[in-house]
């Protein structure tokens, strides 16, 4: 009995020492590792110039239209309330300030478009349509871009 229970001591102590054994040099691999990366590592260092250039690739939306509210041509109107945005390229001044320029314009296509159909019309044609319809109209008057694709942040018929 006490041979069994000094063999199940010594397999205890075995493992209890093994994993001791293992977590230390783990930690001593970890420590290792971080304080080369730290002090000697300077390869996956990103620099200010390429901070910039990874920033210009990275589109910011367009919300200038704002919020706008059309009648349909129902005999009793219905009203579809709509946010239209878009992905533009902060870094591209001049297509930036066309947009701006545009934002008039870009109401009254959306005004115009959205304002043509009935409410049954709307409901049948579906956002995907309207979306590309107002895509390829807005695309139309622009002169030093274009844009990707729309999205309906606000899409609702009442």
């Amino acid at each position: 009995m006490k041979f069994k229970r000094d063999r199940q001591n010594q397999i205890i102590s075995f493992v209890y020492y093994s994993l001791l054994t293992c977590f230390i040099l783990l930690s001593l691999f970890i420590t290792g590792v971080s304080i080369f990366r730290f002090f000697f590592d300077k390869g996956l260092a990103v620099t200010k110039q390429e901070k910039n250039l990874w920033k210009s690739y990275e589109g910011q939306t367009f919300t200038g239209l704002g919020m706008i509210r059309v009648s349909t041509t129902d005999p009793q109107p219905g009203l579809v309330i709509i946010s239209v945005s878009f992905i533009y390229y902060p870094d591209d001044r001049a297509f930036f300030e066309e947009l701006v320029y545009r934002v008039r314009d870009f109401r009254e296509i959306i005004i115009g478009f959205i304002g043509s159909f009935t409410v049954s019309e709307l409901q049948r044609q579906g956002e995907d349509y309207l979306k590309d319809e107002l895509l390829r109209r807005f695309n139309s008057i622009l002169r030093l871009g274009q844009i990707k694709a729309l999205y309906f942040s606000d899409f609702m018929i009442i």
